[in-house]
C-alpha cells in the first residue's frame, strides 16, 4: 500500500449521508455536555477551596478521582456498548452525569462533592466510546478518522464553554445557580436522544453476539478477543503516549507551573491554557484530514507528535531562568497536538475489531491516555514535594512515560500492520464470493 493510500472502505459499510450527520450530531451533543460538566471544576477551583474549606491536596483529589473513575470504567462501558447498544448506554450516561452535576451544585460537604464528581465521572465515561461506535455504525470506514477527530473537537469546544461561559456565570450568579443551571443542558440532550437517536441505519444491524458465552464468560471472551488483536494493543499505547502531557498540563499542573515557576499572572496563565484548547481544535481538523486521506500516515504522525511534544516540554525546563513568552506560546500550541494524536489510537483498533466488538476495543484504547495521565499527575505531585517545588525535576516524569510508550509502539507496529493487511485482503475476497 502506498503512503498516499486512503483508509479503505470495507464491504457492508454504512452509506453516511444527511441522516447519519443528524443522528451522530445528537450523540456528539451528549459528549459536548459531558465535557462541559467534566471541566467545570477547572474554573471553580478557588471557589471550591472556599466552599468546602479544603487545601490544595484535597482539591487535586477531585481531578485524580475523576480520572480514576473514567479510566476504570472504560472496559466495562465498552462491553456495555457492545451488549446493550449505543442509545441505552448514552441514556444511562446522561442521567448519571446530570445527577452528578446537580449533586455537585448543592453539595454542602467535601465528601458529598467527591461522591457527586465520582457519579459525574461514571456518566462521562459512557459518552465518548458510545459516540465512537455511533460513528462507525453510521459512516463508512474511510470517514472514521475525520469523524473521530470532529468528535474530539466538539469535546474541546465544551472545554471552552466551561472556561469562557461557566466561569462568568459562577462569579455572576453564584455556585448553586451556575452548576444547577448548567444541568439543564443534560436534560435537553436526554430529550433529543430519546426522541431521535438510533443505534444504526436500517439494514446495517451488527452481527448478533455469540450465544456461546454469557455473563462473566462473555466479558472474558470479549476482552480476550479484542486484546489478542495487535491493532488494539498498538492503539492503547499510541493513546497512552500521546494524550497525557496536555491532560496533565490542563487538568492540574499547568497553572501552578506558569504562575509559580514562570512568574506569570493567573490571567495570563489562563490565556495560555485556553491557547492549548484552541490549538487542539485546529490541529484536530488537520490530523483528521491527513489520516483520512493517507492511511499509512497514522504512525509517523503519532510518533512525530510525541517527539515534538518532548522537545517543547523540555525547552522551558532547560532554559536558564524563566522562559520567554514566545517559548511558552510555542509550547502551548504544541501541546494542542496531544489530543488529536491520541485519536489515532482508535484508528488502529477500529479495523482490528468487528462491529460487535468495537466498544470493547475502544474502551481498551481509551484507558491508555488516562492511565498515563493519572500516573503523571501523582508522580509530579510527589516529585514537587520531594524536591521543594522543583518543576524541572518533577516535569521530567513525562519523559519516562513517553519512553515506555514509544518502546511498546515500536514493538507492536509491524505485527499490527501485517494483521490489518491480512484482514483487508480476507474481507475483499469474501465480498467477491458472496452468493447472489
Amino acid at each position: 500500500m502506498s503512503s498516499s493510500a486512503a483508509a479503505p472502505s470495507l464491504p457492508g459499510d454504512p452509506p453516511g449521508g444527511r441522516r447519519a450527520v443528524v443522528v451522530w450530531s445528537i450523540g456528539v451533543a451528549v459528549y459536548f455536555v459531558a465535557v462541559v460538566f467534566r471541566t467545570s471544576l477547572g474554573v471553580a477551583g478557588l471557589d471550591a477551596v472556599e466552599r468546602f474549606h479544603i487545601n490544595a491536596s484535597a482539591l487535586s483529589t477531585f481531578s485524580i478521582l475523576q480520572l480514576l473513575v473514567y479510566a476504570g470504567m472504560q472496559i466495562p462501558v465498552g462491553l456495555m456498548v457492545d451488549r446493550l447498544g449505543t442509545k441505552k448506554v448514552l441514556t444511562i450516561g446522561v442521567v448519571l452525569f446530570t445527577v452528578g452535576q446537580l449533586g455537585f451544585a448543592f453539595s454542602s460537604s467535601y465528601g458529598m462533592a467527591l461522591a457527586s464528581r465520582a457519579l459525574l465521572g461514571c456518566g462521562d465515561a459512557m459518552t465518548f466510546i458510545s459516540v465512537l461506535r455511533l460513528g462507525t455504525r453510521w459512516f463508512p470506514a474511510r470517514r472514521g478518522p475525520l469523524v473521530a477527530q470532529l468528535a474530539g473537537l466538539v469535546g474541546m469546544a465544551g472545554n471552552l464553554v466551561s472556561t469562557l461561559v461557566l466561569a462568568r456565570l459562577l462569579h455572576g450568579v453564584g455556585w448553586e445557580t451556575a452548576f444547577a443551571g448548567s444541568a439543564v443542558l443534560g436534560v435537553l440532550v436526554l430529550v433529543l436522544m430519546v426522541l431521535f437517536l438510533k443505534d444504526h441505519p436500517e439494514g446495517f444491524e451488527p452481527a448478533p453476539l455469540p450465544t456461546t458465552h454469557k455473563g462473566a464468560a462473555y466479558v472474558r471472551a470479549q476482552i480476550a478477543a479484542s486484546w489478542r488483536e495487535p491493532g488494539t494493543r498498538l492503539g492503547l499505547w499510541v493513546h497512552f503516549t500521546t494524550q497525557f502531557p496536555a491532560m496533565v498540563f490542563l487538568l492540574l499542573w499547568g497553572l501552578p507551573f506558569l504562575v509559580e515557576a514562570q512568574g506569570l499572572s493567573r490571567g495570563t496563565a489562563g490565556e495560555l491554557l485556553t491557547l492549548v484548547v484552541l490549538s487542539n481544535m485546529v490541529i484536530g481538523l488537520v490530523y483528521g484530514q491527513i489520516v483520512a486521506r493517507h492511511h499509512t500516515a497514522r504512525l509517523p504522525l503519532a510518533l512525530g507528535t510525541v517527539a515534538a511534544v518532548a522537545v517543547l516540554w523540555a525547552a522551558p525546563m532547560a532554559w536558564p531562568g524563566r522562559s520567554p513568552m514566545w517559548l511558552l506560546l510555542v509550547m502551548c500550541v504544541g501541546l494542542g497536538a496531544c489530543g488529536p494524536a491520541s485519536m489515532i489510537g482508535f484508528d488502529f483498533a477500529r479495523p482490528a475489531n468487528p462491529p460487535e466488538r468495537q466498544g470493547t476495543g475502544s474502551g481498551i484504547v481509551n484507558m491508555g491516555g488516562f492511565v498515563a495521565s493519572m500516573t503523571t499527575l501523582l508522580a509530579v505531585g510527589v516529585l514537587l514535594d520531594a524536591t521543594g517545588d522543583n518543576y524541572r525535576i518533577a516535569f521530567a516524569a513525562v519523559f519516562v512515560l513517553q519512553g515506555v510508550g514509544v518502546s511498546q509502539i515500536l514493538r507492536l507496529r509491524k505485527r499490527a500492520a501485517r494483521a490489518e493487511r491480512e484482514r483487508l485482503v480476507a474481507s475483499r475476497v469474501a465480498s467477491v464470493h458472496v452468493p447472489v
